[in-house]
């Protein structure tokens, strides 16, 4: 016990020690320079300006490798059945240069109805959805500019029942290996909403872009064991060739009834169709809806929207696995698919991205006409490009785009209950 006491107190001795040194230190240096230089985090730093200097890249974001506003196009060669909810795209792949033109495959839905939502997927049956993914088929379409694009055609239809998927293959990406391409995608067998979002990964593989595609005939990633985070999702499969393996980023939410923890984890392999091994820090990210990945510099940029304390960022992984945050972002685009030339090259210096599609979810009302669209963003996340615009901040929105975000009749009732009750 003396020997206890005794620590105690040499420690809270040399706590105010340093305590007065440091005040000392913070009185004699000067204020903080008006022009910033390199030296100026030679002092003493709040946490703030510490994180400046020493956590992102640069203390400015316009020099900022990996910050960057996102602009977006409405894409020409789609047609959506004039917007009557009963056609939808979402969810795209990575876009890759094959042949001499682009290449992209979604999740589309093609229903005589609207889905009924999921709070009533006990009323879906085989021509009524229950959410906006469920009876979709997985397409592709190609272009020559990234802006205009030509529907092909299915890539992976449903299965015969009771095969993985014959309800549902959605929520596709590519893989190119040795040759050959590998489709990796969720299969439901059952309508989304009756047991929340259960869904295998599987896959498919064909000689070309254009198919035809023969599918693995089996679950390619497992769910987790039970009691694992990973125990009853792994969603949005995302590969690249990383150290001559197979990478193949996933998505789980968990924490479930509690708030939804959403968070990404990853499984390495030699054979696109399996085994694969979980990498034992899973969960790698805790934030993002989706999962977004480019190869940048010797390690992993990432694309966290939605969901999450780390929503709306830029995060970089040197070692591929432990990400940190690199930027604070607007308007960040929401199931991702870049255009990542470098996806498979097993690059040891990524060069980024500057342009991918994503999609809209509200291209329609609940009820009414619900459906996605897909959409073209451009960015300057990229060691190739210097765009200023790209790189601006203080960016204003409509008017409109808050007034959109106004109260609910509920808040409104909360609010003048309390102003009439003082």
């Amino acid at each position: 016990m003396k020997r206890f006491y005794l620590a105690f107190l040499v420690m809270g001795l040399l706590s105010c020690k340093n305590s007065k040194k440091d005040t000392e230190v913070l009185e004699n240096q000067k204020p903080f320079p008006y022009t910033v230089t390199d030296s100026s985090k030679n002092r003493k730093l709040s946490a703030a300006m510490d994180r400046s200097f020493n956590h992102y890249s640069n203390i400015h974001p316009k020099n900022n490798e990996l910050y960057t506003n996102f602009k977006y196009t409405e894409l020409k060669g789609f047609d959506y059945n004039s917007h009557d909810g009963t056609v939808s795209r979402r969810d795209p792949s990575k876009v890759i240069f094959e042949n001499g033109k682009y290449y992209v495959w979604y999740t589309k839905r093609d229903t005589p109805v609207i889905p009924v939502g999921a709070k009533n997927a006990e009323k879906s049956n085989d021509t009524i959805p229950s959410t906006d993914w469920d009876l979709s088929e997985i397409w592709f379409a190609t272009s020559k500019d990234g802006f205009t694009w030509e529907e092909q055609g299915v890539a992976v239809p449903r299965p015969p029942k009771p095969e993985v998927g014959w309800r549902a293959v959605t929520t596709t990406d590519i893989l190119k290996w040795k040759g050959k391409y590998y489709l990796y995608y969720q299969g439901f067998m059952e309508a989304s909403g009756k047991r929340g979002d259960y869904c295998p990964v599987t896959a498919s593989y064909a000689d070309s872009p254009d198919g035809p595609w023969t599918p693995a005939g089996k679950v390619v990633i497992e769910n987790g064991p039970e009691g694992s985070w990973d125990q009853y999702a792994i969603h949005d499969p995302y590969p690249l060739v990383h150290n001559g393996q197979i990478y193949i980023y996933y998505k789980s939410a968990f924490n479930r009834p509690n708030p939804v923890w959403v968070g990404g984890g990853l499984v390495t392999g030699d054979n696109p169709l399996g085994p694969f091994k979980k990498h034992l820090l899973n969960p790698l990210t805790s934030s993002g809806h989706e999962v977004t990945l480019f190869p940048f510099k010797e390690g992993l940029g990432a694309i966290v929207a939605k969901d999450g304390t780390e929503h709306f960022t830029i995060q970089y992984a040197k070692d591929w696995v432990n990400f940190e945050i690199a930027s604070i972002c607007e308007l960040v685009p929401v199931a991702t698919g870049p255009f990542v030339p470098d996806a498979f090259t097993d690059t040891k210096y990524g060069r980024g991205i500057t342009w991918g599609m994503s999609h809209f979810v509200n291209a329609g009302k609940p009820g009414i006409n619900p459906h996605s669209i897909l959409v073209r963003f451009d960015c300057d996340l990229s060691l190739d490009v210097d765009d200023p615009e790209m790189k601006t901040t203080g960016i204003r929105h409509d008017i409109n785009v808050y007034y959109q975000q106004g109260l609910s009749k509920k808040q409104l009732k909360r609010i003048k209950k309390n102003i009439h009750s003082k």
